[in-house]
């Protein structure tokens, strides 16, 4: 077995140094918003690796790490993926979804149409393991999916804003079709798609996704 790991030291800051830390973090996090115009602008290969890498480093239950990430940048993949996502898009708005979930997803103006699924220069499919473990081969229970998954979803999320790239998560229900795709096994399940690159220029953000609730909303200090 190998041996435990002293914890590595962390920067020697001055609480206002750390104040400060955070609060840049706030602001650099603040000025991410979900993009749905895409420029087919080239993205390096490296920084994708380089962001689902510190997906990668997230907590997890046991540590068993329940997620595998597929990167799709051909053309002719995302256009696949666009075509069996589109399908079921249009399941969902011609019924499959309610009308009080039709009429949150209203003020977003979002429709079945997804051409930035093409256009994009990356789209980033996290699966979620059910089964699995720390080692490769493993075959046992996997804990706490949804929350590990999660957690790796937006650490993805900040380190691609972080390079500088524009991003949404995209969830077409159902998403089974993604398995075979991107030739995963049906004991995973497609968690979302993450949309990765440069806006386009004419891209908007809508009124209402810039409604944040107060920070008295969401926080209570004990």
């Amino acid at each position: 077995m190998q041996p435990d790991t002293p914890f590595p030291p962390l920067p020697a800051l001055s609480d206002p140094e750390r104040i400060a830390r955070a609060e840049a973090y706030r602001d650099l996090m603040r000025s991410r918003h979900s993009c749905r115009a895409f420029a087919p602008t080239p993205v390096p290969e490296a920084v994708i690796i380089a962001a689902i890498a510190a997906a990668g480093t997230a907590p997890s239950g046991a540590n068993h790490q329940p997620w595998h990430f597929a990167a799709v940048g051909s053309a002719g993949a995302k256009q696949a993926i666009r075509e069996a996502a589109e399908a079921e898009e249009r399941a969902f708005y011609a019924g499959r979804a309610s009308s009080e979930w039709l009429d949150a997803l209203a003020p977003l103006k979002t429709d079945a149409h997804k051409p930035y699924l093409e256009i994009a220069p990356w789209l980033i499919i996290i699966f979620a393991q059910r089964r699995g473990g720390v080692r490769s081969g493993d075959d046992r229970q996997n804990y706490y999916v949804a929350e590990s998954v999660g957690i790796a979803t937006g650490l993805l999320l900040s380190a691609l804003h972080s390079a500088g790239l524009a991003t949404l998560t995209h969830t077409p229900n159902p998403m089974k079709f993604l398995n075979k795709l991107c030739s995963r096994p049906a004991s995973e399940k497609p968690y979302l798609i993450i949309v990765a690159g440069h806006p386009a220029r004419d891209a908007m953000i809508p009124a209402h996704a810039l409604i944040k609730k107060p920070l008295a909303e969401i926080l209570t200090i004990f």
